[in-house]
């Protein structure tokens, strides 16, 4: 089923310039495979040659780009946000079912709402709350006493552990595990004794976590995630973590116990995050990042070392192997010269 131009320009907030406003749009592409009946985008500036020759029947872009449109253009000061909103329109989930398979286990004392859906081969124990319109699919476990909130959606084979509290409209992707002991260890003559893990995780409302991503629960106080949160695939997050509201981090990225993360921030993939230290609010760091110290002002911050040509890169870490050498001859020289100058060793 499709939606006019009209109708879709009012529900994503843009400015329908030109076309017949009764077109309908039934699907999205891109700008060089659309046709008709279908909407594309112009977000990323590098596309921009693709829009002389787009066959969509409208394109989703910012003002200053509705001249070089050859179609129908809806105005947009986000165009990917408004994309974001369209698609959403044109492909929407499918509906939410309700009930419980007769293949799913749920012990006495747990509690599933009327509009929920326990899908094949779910395990909820006792004490375990299932909140309105909840999607559980097939292979979900649910420990004692976790709570997941209303409108949320689990995929196949997510593990909610004993305890933890999962918010409303909440999606967690396959394989995702929240709530698992964090890595607490105490050495004792050459051998480790495991050290409780007493704790839980707490999801706000609106959160994201990705394939395969694992949550730890607190040592003694919960791992916490804010609302909107978003987390990609195969991230782990340590005991006692902290990661403010609306913050997004890519996948692979590992931060470790008792890191607390602002809100608003971007962290990219592959980056490592030590233990114990805190990340301002408006932070950005770039993929393959390693930090190892709190960082305090909003601002983006780097440490990866870009690819280059294997011949260059030889050559680049042979010196860097003499840097302190050079540095101490160098220093020597100034003391010689008596510029007065120190330099730090």
């Amino acid at each position: 089923m499709g939606i006019t131009l009209k109708a879709l320009a009012e529900r994503i907030g843009a400015e329908l310039h030109g076309g017949a406003p009764d077109t309908e749009i039934f699907s999205v592409a891109t700008l060089q495979k659309a046709g008709p009946g279908q909407l594309s985008f112009l977000a990323n500036k590098g596309y921009r040659r693709f829009l002389a020759d787009t066959r969509a029947a409208a394109v989703i872009l910012a003002p200053e780009y509705a001249q070089e449109c050859p179609v129908a253009a809806l105005l947009s000061a986000n165009p990917y946000a408004s994309y974001a909103r369209a698609a959403s329109l044109l492909a929407p989930r499918p509906p939410a079912r309700a009930g419980i398979h007769p293949s799913a286990v749920l012990e006495k004392d747990c509690s599933v709402h009327d509009s929920a859906w326990v899908g094949p081969h779910c395990i909820i124990e006792a004490g375990a709350v299932v909140g309105a319109g909840v999607q559980l699919q097939g292979g979900c476990f649910l420990g004692a006493g976790s709570s997941i909130g209303a409108h949320s959606c689990l995929a196949a084979n997510v593990v909610i552990c004993h305890g933890v509290t999962i918010g409303q409209r909440v999606n967690i992707a396959p394989g995702a595990v929240i709530g698992s002991d964090g890595f607490g260890l105490a050495s004792e003559d050459g051998r480790w004794l495991n050290v409780p893990q007493l704790g839980s995780v707490r999801i706000g409302d609106d959160a994201e976590i990705g394939a395969n991503t694992t949550i730890d629960r607190g040592a003694l106080e919960d791992t916490v995630l804010e609302e909107g949160v978003r987390l990609d695939n195969q991230i782990q997050v340590a005991h006692n973590v902290f990661i403010g509201a609306h913050t997004a981090i890519a996948g692979c990225v590992g931060i470790s116990g008792s890191a607390r993360i602002g809100r608003h921030c971007m962290i990219g993939g592959g980056a490592g995050i030590v233990g114990h230290l805190e990340i301002a609010d408006h932070v950005i760091i770039t993929g393959m990042t390693m930090v190892t110290k709190s960082i305090t002002r909003p601002g983006v911050y780097s440490s990866g070392v870009p690819a280059q040509d294997n011949d260059s890169w030889n050559r680049n870490y042979a010196r860097f192997r003499q840097l302190d050498r050079m540095a101490r001859r160098l220093h020597t020289i100034e003391r010689r010269l008596g510029s007065g100058k120190e330099t730090e060793e």
